[in-house]
């Protein structure tokens, strides 16, 4: 027991390592890539300054692109990390806060207060957290209060409960006769054209005390997934540590679609792929999902970016479309 944890330390850092040399890969990239131009003498030449054209540039990387590449891997990051939470309590590959309509209920609520006329922060992400939190005490209703044993059935009432989200989007939508509607159909397929310093900056003092949280019980997910007798024998609190856990998450999630909209199966996907690679231990893989997953979908927003000829499409897109056929693949490897 005594040489398991110098061994698990360097493990950790190993991975920690690798993941944030490709994270920091995917932030030059973010930063070189756009309409302006790109390539590597885009951020090397915007570093000098000047003016004219060279001023033009360093305003183009250092203002508009650098908070769009922070913002999109703060998202990865919660959603991927989401996912691995989601998967260890139900002790399902499939759960995550889209597909269990957690994201869809926050998103009800963030249309809810855009329709009101709310501030982005406080007001529409609170009417998120809302909305997040209800959606789940609606999926504990229609499990008829079954342990997380019986997680099919809550995996099962998710998929239903995200069904009835997407219609009551679609009915709020549809009642939103002024401008604002073609901007909420664009927030809920992704968007993250709206970056700022300043939504970055309360999007992680958000998001970043609820990574340290997830974080510190990393290890009660561990025994968690090995049965509530083996967790509750060791000393942990299952009740107590689920629902903290679920609150957690679903803050942090509802956060991140107050700001960027629904975005699907990166916290499928990721949580999936770094645990075939990297085992099931959640102490190593908390830090992969929150690197992996930010890279992820920075190099997703490069896509949406720069695909299209004009403009840009939303990064929920991209990621469905390299997340879906990815998972697909993953599921008949580890079948």
């Amino acid at each position: 027991m005594r040489s398991a944890t110098p061994h698990l330390s360097r493990r950790m850092l190993w991975v920690m390592a690798v993941l944030t040399a490709v994270l920091l890969a995917a932030f030059f990239i973010g930063l070189s890539a756009g309409s302006a131009g790109g390539g590597v003498w885009t951020v090397i030449q915007s570093l000098r300054g000047g003016d004219g054209d060279a001023r033009l540039l360093h305003d183009i990387v250092w203002r508009l692109r650098l908070p769009r590449v922070l913002l999109a891997a703060l998202l990865g990051a919660t959603l991927s990390l989401g996912g691995m939470v989601f998967q260890a309590l139900l002790r399902n590959p499939l759960a995550e806060p889209y597909i269990l309509g957690v994201s869809g209920g926050a998103a009800i609520g963030a249309i809810v207060g855009i329709l009101l006329g709310l501030a982005r922060f406080p007001g529409v992400w609170f009417s998120a957290f809302v909305g997040s939190l209800a959606t789940l005490g609606v999926l504990f209703l229609m499990s008829a209060g079954r342990s997380f044993a019986r997680a099919n059935t809550l995996l099962l009432s998710g998929v239903m409960v995200n069904a009835f989200c997407a219609a009551v989007i679609m009915f709020l939508v549809s009642m939103a006769q002024d401008s604002r509607l073609h901007n909420i159909i664009f927030w809920l397929m992704g968007d993250l054209a709206a970056a700022t310093n300043r939504n970055v900056l309360a999007l992680a003092l958000t998001v970043v005390p609820c990574f340290v949280m997830i974080f510190t019980r990393t290890h009660a997910m561990n025994l968690m997934t090995m049965g509530g007798d083996m967790a509750h024998s060791m000393g942990v609190p299952i009740k107590t540590t689920s629902a903290l856990l679920l609150i957690v998450t679903s803050l942090m999630v509802s956060a991140t679609v107050s700001y960027c909209g629904l975005v699907g199966f990166v916290g499928l996907v990721m949580p999936h792929m770094l645990r075939l690679a990297l085992g099931p231990d959640h102490r190593v893989l908390a830090p992969a999902c929150i690197l992996g997953g930010g890279a992820f979908m920075v190099l997703c927003d490069v896509l949406a970016r720069t695909l299209p000829a004009q403009g840009e499409m939303p990064v929920g897109v991209i990621s469905a479309m390299l997340g879906a056929p990815l998972f697909i693949y993953l599921l008949r490897k580890s079948g």
